[in-house]
């Protein structure tokens, strides 16, 4: 996963900041993606992802602080940069006009790559577009134009794939099967730096980076992200969901209340985690003492989301004791 001694690892970036007018769009930010890792920049809108990407490309130059990508300096060494990495924006521009044959040749020769009609055939098969080369783009399905966008971005085989909200916009069942492409293109060996506002596709990255107005949160694998979370998470169902709400958040010791469609995640930070089972019961009962009904109520591990949320309030938290 680490880079070999002696060699620079495909994305590294140290105190990275980037203004737009009194907006900083990134602040400060440090990270280093290893070889062979599928890296997530994680966070919503406007927290700086694509800024962040676009000064890893050389699209953008900082106001200060360093990128480095596959060893270079991306915005000085551009050109050479474009022949390494491969990216996928999130309006990458296929050619309706075009097959998907066509698309396909159209970037290679971009990338003056001539042989590529076994690369084309073997990436085609992958993303199971073959029986739909000789069809025009524009008619192609949106799941189906986001995978034509993939193989057209890796025709010239980069050794970096930078992909921007890759699945924005896309139905769930093609988001689904572009993860399961992403995941095996990381098992073979490329590195991926992508950017997605959905926290359960933030689940299947190696590592993180969570990202919040133009500020790097913290760096970690999500799992432990998830073993970091103090107290217990309880996960209830109970209807009416509103009055359930309304009557967890009166109980003693709970902090906070996230809604997953018909799931409740309460959070209990003081809680000692031997005790996660009695205080599941304990709201259970509470909530049955207010006359509603409950189909669950069970300790669960905090998702990524619970714990992107709890950083945003601590850091509000904190916040607001300097700035009171």
């Amino acid at each position: 996963m680490t880079s070999p001694p002696g060699q620079d690892p495909p994305v590294r970036v140290t105190a990275l900041c980037r203004r737009f007018g009194a907006v900083r769009a990134v602040d400060g930010v440090t990270f280093e993606v290893r070889r062979g890792e599928m890296f997530g920049l994680i966070g919503p809108d406007g927290a700086g992802k694509t800024t962040t990407l676009r000064m890893v490309l050389g699209l953008l130059e900082p106001d200060s602080g360093e990128a480095r990508t596959c060893g270079l300096d991306p915005v000085r060494d551009r050109r050479r940069l474009s022949s390494r990495v491969g990216y996928l924006s999130q309006r990458f521009s296929l050619y309706g006009d075009l097959t998907v044959d066509e698309n396909v040749a159209f970037f290679a020769e971009i990338h003056d790559v001539h042989d590529y009609v076994a690369r084309r055939d073997a990436l085609l098969d992958m993303v199971r577009l073959t029986p739909f080369r000789d069809r025009l783009a524009e008619r192609l399905s949106g799941g189906m134009k986001q995978k034509l966008a993939l193989v057209c971005t890796l025709v010239h085989t980069p050794e970096l794939l930078v992909l921007d909200e890759p699945t924005t916009g896309v139905d769930p069942v093609s988001r689904r099967d572009f993860w399961k492409l992403l995941a095996r293109l990381q098992r073979e060996g490329l590195t991926l730096l992508l950017t997605t506002p959905y926290l359960d596709e933030a689940e299947r990255c190696s590592r993180v980076a969570l990202v919040d107005h133009g500020s790097l949160l913290t760096v970690a694998e999500p799992d432990a992200l998830r073993a970091e979370e103090s107290g217990v998470m309880v996960e209830v169902v109970a209807e009416p969901r509103r009055e359930a709400v309304s009557v967890l958040k009166g109980a003693t010791g709970v902090a906070d209340i996230e809604v997953f469609g018909e799931r409740l995640h309460v959070s209990l930070p003081d809680e000692p985690p031997a005790a996660a089972a009695e205080a599941a019961s304990r709201l259970a009962a509470r909530l049955r003492e207010a006359g509603l009904d409950v189909r669950s109520a069970r300790p669960t591990t905090p998702s990524l989301e619970d714990v992107f949320i709890g950083r945003l309030r601590a850091r509000e938290s904190a916040a607001a004791e300097v700035n009171p």
